[in-house]
């Protein structure tokens, strides 16, 4: 008998659970300075304007990518298969991502080393960069997941990706890269309009409520698209404490089989109703110049977009467009019993550390930034 107190099952439910939150997290955290990247460029015209927005997110970003860390390690430990398979079919895309990045980093530090206006306005669009192109590509992967990827497994269960990066630019995929640029980006227009003042707040006011218009919309047409298009469907019987085995399970393409899982399971629908709903929250709030009852809006319509990905593919991680029964699920792509639990009790410690820590460094780090306050500030980017 194992000595493991919860069983296999429930493990990787849990485990399931946790890399949605800390995917999540990211979302939300991480989202917050792409998006303030992404619209730094159109919010901020002068040079003091950019420094503002720039010291907005200066001190906490890389706090936030902590998320996104997390999530890579949570995948390559806890779903090993799942992480042979995406990270490196999707190799040249993470390649752009981690690019783009890099520039983040890079922009903040050099950006200032020079008065001359072209050197700045040259590290500015870098750090566009930097928050466009992250933003719009992981929505283009979670477009790819809902589509299937063109991999395959052999009798030795070697793993064969036969597709290639221009293949992930399909007309859905470019989609979902549109709802996600545009929740990030209304996301970044909260932070700014909550902690900035003036011609800044002004417009990102007026950005975030086109962008935020603009989500919900193309969220809705996705839906739609969901509705009409094939998803795929296990068809035989799911042993969730059984061991790993990717081909011991038949699946079959349905259209509209991404929504069996609301029939399956009701209050799954709350996902999208919060996505629509703290979008429609955040653009009113906005508009009406609520502040922080925009950016909790922004915040919650992230949680249920990404949400809403997570439960409509449940059990599927990554489907196979070439070969359905080779596709990647709950059951069949996680690491062992044991490492599960010995992950989790790690988790339980480490996991509540850094939430508070998060806390306690944006309570340090709130309040209106302006161009007084940075002049004030010696440390100031």
């Amino acid at each position: 008998m194992s000595t493991i107190p919860l069983d296999y099952e429930t493990l990787r439910l849990i485990w399931w659970l946790l890399l949605g939150v800390l995917l999540i997290g990211f979302a939300i955290m991480g989202g917050r300075d792409l998006g303030v990247g992404a619209l730094l460029p159109f919010v901020a015209r002068t040079d003091e304007e950019r420094r503002v927005l720039l010291n907005l997110i200066g001190p906490t970003w890389e706090g936030n990518q902590v998320w996104l860390v997390l999530g890579g390690g949570a995948i390559f430990a806890a779903f090993p298969p799942l992480y042979a398979v995406s990270f490196s079919g999707f190799y040249l895309a993470m390649i752009v991502i981690l690019l783009a990045l890099i520039l983040r980093p890079v922009g903040f530090k050099f950006r200032g080393k020079v008065s001359d206006p072209r050197w700045r306005t040259t590290w500015d669009w870098a750090l566009f960069v930097g928050g466009f192109v992250p933003a719009l590509i992981m929505g283009v992967a979670v477009g790819n997941v809902l589509l299937g990827a063109p991999f395959h497994f052999d009798d030795s269960l070697r793993i064969f990706y036969t597709g290639n990066f221009f293949q992930l630019l399909m007309p859905f995929a470019l989609l979902a890269g549109l709802v996600s640029l545009g929740m990030i980006v209304t996301h970044g227009a909260t932070l700014i309009t909550g902690r900035t003042t003036g011609p800044i707040a002004a417009r990102a006011r007026q950005l975030g409520t086109l962008s935020g218009i603009a989500t919900i919309a193309l969220f809705a047409i996705g839906g739609i698209w969901v509705a009409l298009m094939n998803g795929y469907v296990v068809t035989s019987t799911i042993d969730p404490n059984a061991p790993i085995n990717p081909l011991g399970k038949t699946v079959e393409l349905v259209q509209g089989g991404w929504l069996r899982n609301y029939g399956l399971y009701p209050w799954m629908i709350a996902a999208p109703v919060i996505g629509f709903a703290g979008m429609a929250l955040a653009t009113l709030g906005l508009m009406g110049r609520y502040r922080w009852l925009a950016y909790l809006g922004s915040s919650a319509g992230i949680f249920g977009i990404v949400s809403t990905a997570g439960v409509s593919i449940f059990p599927f991680f990554l489907p196979s467009s070439s070969m359905p029964n080779a596709g990647l699920t709950l059951w069949d792509a996680s690491s062992s019993h044991l490492t599960l639990f010995i992950m989790l009790l790690a988790t339980v410690v480490f996991l509540p550390l850094i939430i508070l820590y998060t806390a306690w460094v944006f309570r340090v780090m709130r309040g209106t930034v302006t161009t007084e306050s940075l002049s004030k500030n010696p440390n100031a980017y």
